[in-house]
């Protein structure tokens, strides 16, 4: 009887593809695969490895551990430089049942940054279906925005959340993204809803705007407890401080899956964070709410007004785009707004960037207090910002 490895075929000693060369580990890779597997980043994003990772660990993933995957119709890789055949990562498939398998990868530090893991998965993709897979999916954590690029850069598209789908180091479980591609998607990366910013921050040289972060957990705490803030808001109190890190944590995620753009508001001159704003609720027809908070001590400098507008900008205009990766502009149509009838100023922020007030909207959200609150809503468009540079 025909073996699972060898109706699927995954045979090969070695793939060159893409400035890279898919390989079987050899002997000489115990040392690489030793030290690249107890680098603290490889036991933060794979935790199933041993920790500390010995020599002993790699001796048995290269002679033993690496070759089970084969048997039952996958298999793992070296990723190693074709100049000089030196391991700079792994890779491999795991099979699952009705022609899927699952790929997964890691990157040695010495050779992170340089598109090593995208040129590995694209070229044992293309040999996986080649061999007869029909389905393979890529499943990665929230806060590894590194890897979930390569999904995209892979033609990998973004298919779901497995909720406490995998255990984590230190116990308890926690959610994996998944990332699907079949056979006959088309070729390239997959196109991305919001690009990168261009240079990756959006400056007028008063404010900046950077993608949010981990790092802002501290800072955006502190920003959405105060009361000033909580009063202004729509939420039904001030949030936990585990809330907020989750939103940190997870906010390039979002962005790289397109429903929302998540951003900090810094006082250029100082460095100081001042606030937060972003785009919400992104719709395929190219919609997207916008909301901002300012901590009380930025407030009546303009920062506010400075943002909304720059942001604005940048979701509104179209641009070139390189590989879905970065681009003058989000290209939305619309963005929508809504303020607390009584807060002048927000009201005042939208007029002044263009924002045309559009209604009065009774009971439409939560009340910090219990109950609906009224929204006076705005909206900006995409051809607004066009009439206004022609005038």
């Amino acid at each position: 009887m025909e073996s699972t490895s060898q109706r699927f075929g995954l045979v090969a000693e070695s793939i060159d593809g893409g400035g890279i060369r898919v390989r079987r580990y050899r002997d000489d890779d115990v040392p690489a695969v030793q030290a690249a597997c107890d680098d603290p980043l490889s036991q933060r994003f794979l935790p199933m490895l041993p920790s500390p990772y010995t020599y002993d660990d790699a001796v048995w993933w290269v002679r033993e551990g690496s070759l089970t995957a084969f048997e039952r119709g996958g298999g793992n890789f070296a990723i190693a430089d074709p100049a000089t055949d030196r391991l700079i990562g792994g890779i491999g498939i795991t099979h699952e049942q009705n022609a899927s398998g699952e790929i997964g990868y890691w990157v040695a530090p010495w050779a992170r940054g340089r598109g090593v893991a995208s040129a590995a998965t694209r070229t044992l993709t293309d040999y996986a279906f080649a061999s007869g897979y029909e389905r393979l999916q890529l499943r990665t954590e929230w806060e590894n925005t590194s890897s979930q690029r390569v999904a995209i850069a892979s033609g990998y598209a973004r298919e779901g959340v497995q909720r406490a789908t995998a255990l984590a180091r230190t116990g308890g479980r926690h959610d994996l993204v998944v990332w699907v591609r079949l056979p006959g998607d088309p070729p390239g990366p997959v196109r991305r809803v919001l690009p990168d910013l261009p240079g990756g921050r959006l400056t007028d040289g008063v404010v900046t705007l950077r993608p949010l972060g981990p790092a802002d957990g501290e800072a955006m705490y502190a920003l959405h407890s105060d009361p000033d803030v909580v009063a202004t808001s729509y939420r039904t109190g001030p949030p936990q401080p585990a809330e907020v890190a989750l939103t940190c944590a997870r906010a390039g995620g979002h962005w790289l899956a397109g429903t929302r753009a998540h951003l900090a508001i810094v006082d250029t001159e100082s460095g100081a964070f001042a606030g937060d704003l972003g785009l919400f609720d992104v719709t395929a027809t190219g919609v997207a709410m916008i909301g901002y908070s300012l901590s009380p001590r930025w407030r009546g400098r303009g920062l506010a007004t400075r943002a909304v507008r720059l942001l604005s900008g940048w979701a509104l205009s179209a641009g070139e785009r390189d590989g879905n990766e970065r681009g003058d502009g989000a290209g939305l149509a619309r963005l929508v707004a809504g303020t607390d009838p009584a807060n002048s100023a927000s009201q005042r922020v939208l007029e002044r960037v263009g924002f045309t007030r559009e209604g009065y909207q009774r009971g439409h959200l939560p009340a910090p207090g219990g109950g609906r609150a009224d929204v006076v809503s705005y909206a900006l468009l995409a051809t607004d910002l066009t009439g206004a540079r022609s005038d």
